[in-house]
């Protein structure tokens, strides 16, 4: 005789479920909800290691979060003569420029991780040339007209990392070669051919001195050097910022790249060329390469070593990711990154902690940042208490 008991079964007490669309405002609310708990964080970390902030917690609690403000502002200077506010907006043009050269490849989900190693590139064609065409002495003067030289510099910058981007292209299209490993061990490779050519170059110290030529900017009289330099940074990054829109949203090669990062097949029933988008697309993000390249080269240093680009060219994966791939939103992603950055240094220097100290506030904040996307694309559904199932008879 078989008995039979009723038995009944609880759903668990929570489950996930994918949100269908979430709106970008909540989106954003969700991020600055995550930045305000990264801080925090931070805060309590920071005072439990740093003396100073217990010697007088009140006043050093405030003081830590101050420094985020004060790493890119001055007190009592106006906005046109602030030379943190400037830095902190050249500092975010060049982290954008370099996010939105990454951008096109990996909507299209070829994972370009050699942007630091192909915006070096650029460097290195530009300074190349200058090396060329600038006499040696540091007392001489150009031997070019002045914009004769920046058009060259442009152009090799320009050439030097739209090559170093085909090479990996070029691969995958043809032999479908990992271009994860493929374009980072070519950052390392393009580290080398810096080292090598410094060598040629200055054989005894391995250093090239600032060069001497102007360096590319405006000419404004009522403006300070240091404004007229980095306003041609800032306005360039903005240009490029609204092109690549337009490019994305609004043209062919835009809707390509969008095809083929959905589905590989779909682009190849829909006539598509996946090799011919991958090769042209891995251009587009060398030209922008270049670009940053040329700006650190004329705008900013005039020189080159190993470490120019300070590894923005991974942080630019950052910028882009946290952004969807929205030229407009890493503007938003890549500040958030700088005043971090800023910030941190001058928790730094003002509490007198290691220099590394600072790259754990910035990655405990991240790590929330990052989190947060968890939760802007899943929701978490709580059991109701009279949600329960009967369950069938047991035998």
């Amino acid at each position: 005789m078989n008995d039979q008991k009723a038995t009944s079964l609880r759903e668990p007490l929570f489950h996930l479920t994918k949100r269908a669309s979430i709106s970008s405002a909540v989106a954003w609310l969700i991020r600055l909800a995550a930045v305000i708990i990264g801080l925090a964080v931070s805060g309590l970390i920071a005072f439990l290691l740093i003396e100073k902030l217990r010697l007088n917690p009140k006043e050093g609690i405030a003081k830590f979060y101050r420094c985020f403000y004060e790493g890119i502002w001055t007190e009592g200077k106006p906005f046109w003569e602030n030379r943190s506010i400037w830095k902190f907006l050249k500092d975010t043009a060049m982290l954008l420029c370099i996010a939105l050269a990454v951008t096109p490849a990996f909507k299209m989900k070829f994972w370009n991780t050699g942007a630091e190693g192909q915006t070096l590139m650029g460097i290195l064609g530009a300074i190349t040339v200058a090396v060329w065409l600038v006499p040696q002495a540091r007392n001489a003067s150009m031997s070019v007209p002045y914009w004769t030289l920046q058009l060259l510099m442009f152009g090799a910058a320009v050439l030097a990392s739209t090559v170093w981007a085909l090479i990996p292209a070029i691969f995958k299209a043809v032999w479908n070669t990992n271009e994860t490993l493929f374009t980072l061990m070519m950052n390392y490779v393009a580290m080398n051919l810096v080292n090598m050519m410094l060598f040629i170059w200055r054989p005894k110290d391995f250093t090239l001195p600032s060069m001497n030529f102007d360096k590319l900017s405006f000419q404004f009289e009522n403006l300070k050097s240091f404004v007229n330099n980095y306003l041609v940074i800032v306005l360039a990054v903005l240009a490029l910022t609204f092109i690549l829109f337009i490019y994305l949203k609004y043209t062919k090669h835009g809707y390509e790249i969008s095809v083929v990062g959905e589905s590989v097949r779909t682009a190849q029933y829909s006539g598509i060329s996946v090799k011919k988008v991958i090769i042209r697309t891995m251009i587009v993000s060398g030209i922008l390469c270049g670009v940053a390249g040329f700006l650190f080269a004329s705008g900013l240093n005039k020189t080159i070593k190993p470490d120019d680009v300070g590894g923005n060219g991974f942080t630019a994966i950052l910028v882009s990711w946290l952004a969807k791939f929205n030229p407009f939103g890493m503007i938003v992603t890549s500040a958030l990154i700088t005043v971090l950055n800023l910030g941190s240094a001058e928790i730094s220097s003002d509490f007198d902690v290691s220099s590394a100290f600072p790259n754990v506030l910035v990655g405990i904040i991240l790590f929330f940042v990052i989190g947060c996307e968890f939760f802007i694309n899943y929701k978490i559904v709580f059991r109701k208490r009279s949600n329960r199932v009967k369950g069938a008879s047991i035998k």
